[in-house]
């Protein structure tokens, strides 16, 4: 049912409100810490690193249980920390508060996506997924850039109030309309991890790991590469952020249509930003139209990054959807650790006008591991002729 994927898709929202809800007010979270932007990006990169470190633990944990539950507690947590967050604790607790909601992220995203193919025929599969993955590029429209563009006007703690409400809205929904769901039969965490064996799925998920820290080397400090690469003042971020989640919106819903199709070759188009984007911004200099033009033109390939990463992994593993899922969250997420980190180095080492380049090098390797894995799937299937 398209209504399940929806709801999904609401509180994929607020998760993603909250995860990404910083990057636009990284500049202003240092200032008023007195650290550094790289430190700042700590509140992203230890998100990140908690979901990659736990998410498949985690999942397997909960997989008994009733999936309503699940995805009530997990967004409650959510908005529990968008509440302490805009008290603006010390930066520690802060840390913290940040760091809880991580633990059960990949819980929500894998429980989301089964609710959603729950009831579906295989070949409706990818595109409900396509529903419940707009959220992100839905927030990068709405709540990210809304929340920045409140914090340019006020401060740096309305942002996390936007992100306090969003997952109140996004809990109210999962509440009144979802039906109790649980678990009729648990599979045995034996057969779910044996796909660790698997060698298609092992380099599927160093795609996915290589694609994610690609997009975010620069992702990460969006605010801070416009801000001085390309001196855009906080209210002008805002409106970058806006216009690369509209454009977001209409790139999932494309991706949706293309994963139907060929999964393999979608991912490889969409990934080719990775490689493209750096010419283009370093291209673009100072003129505003152009760089404009090249931010739109960044949305469109970043924003299914997730939808495709998760659905080139499970494609290897098709009856593991949701342990399969929340190992393409983990890794995922241990890619926009490793970006966001090498990024805040570069930017120490170099300066923020650097950091592009350094997704040429991760897209590269994601697209070798595009390319063995079609050498595998090619040998197999001569094999069996």
């Amino acid at each position: 049912m398209k209504k399940y994927a929806y709801i999904g898709c609401l509180g994929f929202i607020a998760v993603i409100t909250t995860e990404f809800g910083v990057i636009g007010i990284l500049p202003q979270i240092a200032e008023y810490y007195k650290i550094s932007v790289d430190k700042a990006g700590y509140l992203l990169s230890a998100f990140a690193l908690i979901i990659a470190l736990t998410g498949p633990f985690m999942t397997l944990l909960t997989s008994g249980f009733d999936r309503k539950k699940v995805m009530l507690t997990a967004v409650s947590i959510f908005l529990v920390t968008g509440i302490v967050s805009y008290f603006s604790p010390s930066f520690w607790l802060l840390m913290l508060v940040r760091i809880l909601p991580a633990f059960l992220q990949p819980v929500y995203i894998a429980t989301a996506l089964s609710v959603a193919v729950s009831q579906a025929d295989k070949k409706h599969s990818n595109q409900l997924m396509s529903i419940v993955f707009s959220g992100v590029a839905i927030a990068m429209v709405t709540t990210v850039p809304f929340a920045t563009w409140i914090a340019s006007l006020w401060s740096w703690e309305y942002s996390f109030l936007i992100q306090s409400m969003v997952s109140l809205i996004a809990l109210a929904a999962i509440y009144f309309v979802l039906p109790a769901m649980p678990v009729k039969e648990k599979k045995s965490h034996g057969s779910q991890v044996k796909i660790l064996t698997q060698p298609t799925f092992i380099i599927s998920t160093a795609m996915n790991f290589f694609m994610i820290a690609a997009w975010f080397s620069t992702y990460s400090y969006f605010a801070d590469y416009l801000n001085r690469a390309k001196g855009m003042d906080s209210a002008m971020v805002s409106y970058m952020l806006f216009l690369f989640g509209i454009v977001g919106v209409f790139a999932n819903w494309i991706s949706g249509k293309m994963l139907s199709k060929n999964i393999p070759k979608t991912t490889a188009f969409f990934l080719s930003g990775t490689i493209i984007i750096p010419v283009l911004l370093y291209f673009s200099d100072g003129n505003l139209l152009a760089t404009i033009a090249v931010i739109a033109v960044w949305g469109f390939l970043y924003s299914p990054s997730f939808l495709n990463a998760s659905t080139y992994m499970i494609s290897s593993v098709p009856h593991s959807l949701e342990f399969a899922n929340s190992l393409a969250t983990s890794f995922g997420n241990l890619g926009v650790t490793l970006g966001t980190t090498v990024g805040g180095w570069i930017i120490i080492k170099k300066g923020v006008q650097y950091n592009p380049w350094i997704g040429v090098v991760f897209g590269a390797l994601a697209f070798l591991m595009i390319g063995l894995r079609s050498i595998i799937e090619r040998k197999k299937r001569l094999e069996t002729v």
